[in-house]
Parts: structure tokens; C-alpha cells; sequence
């Protein structure tokens, strides 16, 4: 796998048993460019091994003044320069190819689970995570992916000189060889609690980012209220925990440090100490003596190595078992088993009896915002996963959401997406132009212009226009900022609205989508929206009188379960509860409502007249 052939057709399916698994999935899954890495390595290794030999005959035939030997010498150490700067060059190319490759890997992982769970893996993992995952983490896996096979040549390497020490000159080499072992291993006692700081350090980091963002996204709102003094004081101690963290994991990385030095040298010492001692007796050449050194001191360089692969591991596992905890979730426990056209039909949930006839404009109304949002994700097909109850054991998962009598769970991906189209209350503009904005997958029988204007986007248009004098003063060619913050919330509301009506799904479901609007545009959306979408299945939820008297059906959705279905003045003359939520009634008023009265008549009724003339 090469760069220039990223991203990946098919980045494959991981093993999400655990961090350990998914890291050798990785690296299993990387085999090709492991060995070429390896190989390179090796040679690498070869040249550092074979400087010492080169040095020790150069100085012995020196010393035996040897003009020959001297010539074979250098010969020798111009050949293995080269073959340690080719080694060495191509080493680090396949490294940092197998590193990216990797992250790429990982990412697009990420990326493809984000496009499975939807709005739905926000509410399962923080968002925070998910982008520190895709981040930090991913180099993190990648550090260890690529450092693998640069370890693996280095023990190899490693093993070898130690062996060829102690047939070459045993009275040095088995001091050598024994002492190996010990500076490999030497930190990785300390390595945990190191990597312990350092998530520490991180996890307090990403709070105080967290911190600065809010302050920064409401610091209008701050300002207003007067509270900026206040939430920066916040940050600052926020700020201070990161640097106290910080200082706290750079004196462990210093006491490791302090051991990779330590020990080495001592090492060194003794044996320049024991072999002086034996050169001077005679028992070993001068020229043996500088060879075993030499060996020794390019050794220190592949036992690095060790301490970096323990640290990418201590590093890596953490960050593969919180990419695990993503990737692991499912769209839904069921298995997709249908395949063909998409369905079309009514939209039905078993869970709550919630029914959208095909064709109709219906509107739902709940008491709860939270409970009309999971409703609508439902719809969705983004099914919810059993709770954990307090003794431990997960409930039952809800049953699947049905279209035309197939569940949105038994089919593909993007045949459910295809199939409906969920806007949450939030809707997210990406930045862009705004003909890029409405240049979507769709069915292409709903054309931008129609939708715009059945979203009511007439005073949006003029505005974007007045914005892009350069663009000839063409609205659809201005571009819009993240998030769409340039544009107040009603207007974005609209786009986004906009945007759904342009895909043109079987079934459209709206989560309050005229909340941020004003009563007058609000009517024209719900006009615009019934009839753009005449013949196709709308289910919208809300509570303002203005949409519900536009949709062909109302239904009331009262702790879970469908309680009334009509339109909306029948429900609010003869449905208290339904009354409750739409007129806002306090608890007075409704006991008051529900009293008799002379004649059948009721204290509210005015109140309902009322709203009756509003819609």
C-alpha cells in the first residue's frame, strides 16, 4: 500500500474484541508494507552492526602497520556507509508510509461508523471523544504500527551482534550479552505509571479545551450577563490542573530519561575498565578491544527501540480501546437481510403505535421535547439499544421501525437512509456555497428553487446576495460559514429545511422545524411544506398551532404510547391532554377545563376559539 493509493476502496473489518486485537488486525492487515519495512531495517541494522568491524581493522592494521589491511579497511567502512545511508533512507520512507497508511486506515473506520450511527453515536459517545479519537489517538496507533517493524529489526540486529560478540571475543562478548537484556527491560517498569500522567495530562487538556471552546462560542452571552471574569477564572484554574499534569509527566519522562543514560554509561565504563585491563595483560589486541566498544556504542542506538515500542504500546493500547469503543458499536443488533428496492408504504413503530399513513402530512405532538427527539431517531431507523437496568441486565431492544411492513433495521444502510430522511431540531450547514449546500443525493423531482421557497427562504436569498457583490449579487454562489454562523436561527432552520426538502426521501421526518421562526413565516412554512410535499409521507413533530392545523392527522404521543389521533381542532376541543400541550395550560387552568360548567361549556373555550382563529 502505497500514499498515493489512499484512502483505502474497503478499509476492511476490525476486531473489536479489545485494544490488543484490533492493534494486531492492524498491523495483520499491513503485512506488505511490515516486511518492507523490516528488510530495510535489517540492512540499516547491517551497516551500524558491521561499523565496529571496519573500525577495529582499520586501527589493528594500523598498529600492525599494514598498508593492505588497511586499504580492505576503508573499503570495507565506505561500503557499509552506504549501505547504512540507502538502509536508513528507505527505512524511514516505509515507516512513515505504514504510520499514515495506518492512521488512514483508522480513520476511515471512524469516518464510515460516524456515517452508520448518525446523529445516534453522539448519544451512545460524547462527541469530545469521538474527534480525540480521530485525532490524537489515531497518530497514536499509527506510532505503534509503524514502530513494529523497526523494533523487530532491532532485536533481531540485537541479537545477532550479541551472539557474534560471544564467539568473537567471549570475555567481552558475555558481559555484553548479559548486560543487554537488563538496559531493554530496565524502564518498562516505569513506563505505566508514565502513561498514567500522561492520560491524565490529556484528559485534563481536553476539559480545558473544552471549557475555551463554550467561552469562546457564548461570549456574546457572557458579556451580556456580565459573566466573562467569571468563566475565565474557570479556565484559569482549568488551565493550571493542565500544567500541574504536564509538569507531573515530564518528570516521569525525565526519570526515564535519566535510566537510559545511566545505565548505558555504566555499561560502557566497565567494560572499557575490564578490557583495558585485559589489553594491558596481553589476553586481547587493541584492536579487538575497539571493535567490541565500537559495538557496543551503535548497539545503544537499535536498544531504543525497545524503550520507544514499550512506549508506542503504552501509548497505543489506550487509544486502540477507545477507538474499539466506537467502531464497536452497531446501528442496530439485527443483522440487514433484506435487499432490493427501497420500500414505500406506511411508516409504522410497534414500540409506540405511532402510524404515518403514506402520502399524509402527519404531525406528532409529545409533552416531552427529549422523548419527540428519540421518537424521530427512531423513525429514522437509528433504533435504540437496550438500557442497562440496576441489577445489571440490559432490557429488551425496542422493536424496529416498519416501512411499507419491512423494518428500517433488516435493510442496507443506505436503502434505510434513502428511504427516510430524519432532521433533528439542531441541523448542522456545512460550510460552502450554498448551491453546494443543496447539491445532495436526492430523487431530482424537487428542484432547489422549489425548495426554497416552500422553506420560505426569500429574505435568506436577499440576504446572501447583498452579502457576495463579487458574485454578480447571485445568492446561490456565496458562500456560508461553519455551522452557518453567519445566518441568525431561523435562517438556518429554513436552509436546512430546505435541504431535506430537496432530497425528496419516502418519508421525511421533521423534529420541530419552524421552533425558531415567527408566527406569520411559521404558517407559510407549514402551507409550503404540505404542499411541496403532497403524495409523500411527512411526519413533523411539534407543538405550535399554526403546523399542526396543516397536517392531515395529528397524533398524541403521551408517555411512549400513541393516546389520540385526529386532526387538531377535534383534539383540542375533546383532548385535555392534547389541549395541555399545545395551549400551554397550567395545572389550574386544566383542572378548571375539566370541571363542568353550565351547558357543557368550559372556561377555555374562549382560549380555543382563539387559537383556532390564529390558525
Amino acid at each position: 500500500m502505497q500514499i498515493r493509493d489512499l484512502p483505502y476502496s474497503d478499509p476492511g473489518d476490525p476486531d473489536v474484541r479489545s485494544g490488543p486485537r484490533f492493534l494486531y488486525w492492524l498491523g495483520r492487515n499491513q503485512l506488505g508494507g511490515q516486511t518492507k519495512a523490516l528488510c530495510w531495517g535489517l540492512l540499516h541494522q547491517l551497516g551500524i552492526a558491521g561499523m565496529p568491524v571496519g573500525v577495529g581493522l582499520a586501527v589493528q592494521a594500523v598498529i600492525d602497520r599494514s598498508g593492505s589491511r588497511l586499504a580492505l579497511a576503508g573499503g570495507l567502512i565506505a561500503v557499509l556507509g552506504i549501505v547504512l545511508a540507502l538502509g536508513d533512507t528507505m527505512l524511514h520512507r516505509t515507516a512513515v508510509t505504514n504510520w499514515i497508511t495506518a492512521a488512514a486506515r483508522v480513520q476511515q473506520l471512524l469516518a464510515r461508523k460516524t456515517a452508520e450511527l448518525g446523529s445516534a453515536l453522539t448519544r451512545r459517545v460524547a462527541a469530545g471523544e469521538v474527534v480525540a479519537v480521530s485525532t490524537g489517538d489515531v497518530e497514536k496507533i499509527g506510532w505503534f504500527v509503524e514502530a513494529l517493524s523497526r523494533f523487530a529489526a532491532a532485536a533481531i540486529a540485537l541479537v545477532g551482534v550479541c551472539v557474534w560478540l560471544a564467539f568473537y571475543l567471549p570475555s567481552l562478548g558475555l558481559m555484553v550479552a548479559l548486560a543487554m537484556p537488563v538496559l531493554a527491560l530496565a524502564v518498562l517498569p516505569l513506563l505505566p505509571r508514565a502513561t498514567r500522567r500522561a492520560d491524565e495530562q490529556r484528559e485534563k487538556a481536553g476539559k480545558a479545551t473544552e471549557l475555551a471552546s463554550d467561552t469562546v462560542a457564548g461570549l456574546r452571552v457572557l458579556r451580556g450577563i456580565g459573566g466573562e471574569e467569571l468563566f475565565l477564572g474557570r479556565y484559569r484554574r482549568a488551565s493550571q490542573e493542565v500544567r500541574g499534569a504536564a509538569v507531573r509527566s515530564a518528570r516521569m519522562w525525565a526519570l526515564i530519561s535519566a535510566v537510559q543514560v545511566l545505565l548505558p554509561g555504566i555499561l560502557l565504563i566497565s567494560l572499557v575498565w575490564y578490557g583495558a585491563t585485559l589489553a594491558r595483560d596481553g589476553r586481547i589486541e587493541v584492536g579487538q578491544l575497539v571493535t567490541v566498544y565500537s559495538a557496543v556504542t551503535l548497539m545503544l542506538f537499535p536498544l531504543r527501540h525497545f524503550e520507544e515500542i514499550a512506549m508506542a504500546y503504552s501509548f497505543s493500547r489506550p487509544s486502540a480501546q477507545r477507538a474499539v469503543r466506537v467502531l464497536s458499536l452497531r446501528r442496530t443488533a439485527r443483522e440487514a437481510t433484506v435487499e432490493g428496492v427501497t420500500p414505500s408504504g406506511d411508516l409504522y413503530d410497534p414500540a409506540t403505535g405511532l402510524m404515518a399513513p403514506r402520502g399524509q402530512f402527519t404531525a406528532v405532538v409529545c409533552g416531552d421535547p427529549d422523548q419527540a427527539g428519540r421518537l424521530a431517531e427512531r423513525l429514522g431507523g437509528h433504533a435504540e439499544t437496550g438500557e442497562e437496568s440496576e441489577d445489571g441486565e440490559a432490557s429488551a431492544t425496542p422493536p424496529s421501525v416498519l416501512l411499507g411492513g419491512v423494518a428500517l433495521d433488516e435493510l442496507p444502510l443506505d436503502t434505510a437512509r434513502a428511504a427516510v430522511l430524519v432532521q433533528d431540531k439542531d441541523p448542522v450547514l456545512l460550510s460552502g456555497t450554498l448551491r453546494e449546500l443543496l447539491d445532495i443525493p436526492s430523487s431530482g423531482l424537487v428542484t432547489a428553487e422549489a425548495a426554497l421557497e416552500a422553506a420560505q427562504c426569500g429574505d435568506v436569498l436577499s440576504a446572501l446576495a447583498q452579502a457576495s457583490p463579487d458574485n454578480g449579487g447571485d445568492p446561490m454562489r456565496t458562500r456560508i460559514t461553519e455551522r452557518g454562523r453567519s445566518l441568525s436561527g431561523g435562517q438556518r432552520q429554513r436552509l436546512a429545511l430546505a435541504r431535506s426538502l430537496v432530497t425528496d426521501p419516502e418519508a421525511l421526518v421533521l423534529d420541530e422545524p419552524t421552533s425558531a421562526v415567527d408566527s406569520h413565516t411559521e404558517a407559510r412554512v407549514a402551507a409550503g411544506i404540505a404542499k411541496l410535499r403532497q403524495g409523500r409521507t411527512t411526519v413533523a413533530f411539534a407543538s405550535s398551532p399554526l403546523l399542526l392545523d396543516a397536517a392531515d392527522r395529528v397524533v398524541l404521543v403521551h408517555e411512549g404510547t400513541v393516546v389520540a389521533v385526529g386532526v387538531h381542532r377535534d383534539l383540542l376541543r375533546t383532548e385535555p391532554r392534547y389541549r395541555a400541550v399545545v395551549t400551554r395550560e397550567t395545572d389550574d387552568e386544566a383542572a378548571a377545563t375539566s370541571a363542568p360548567h353550565g351547558a357543557g361549556e368550559v372556561p377555555a373555550m374562549k382560549n380555543i376559539q382563539e387559537i383556532e382563529e390564529r390558525a
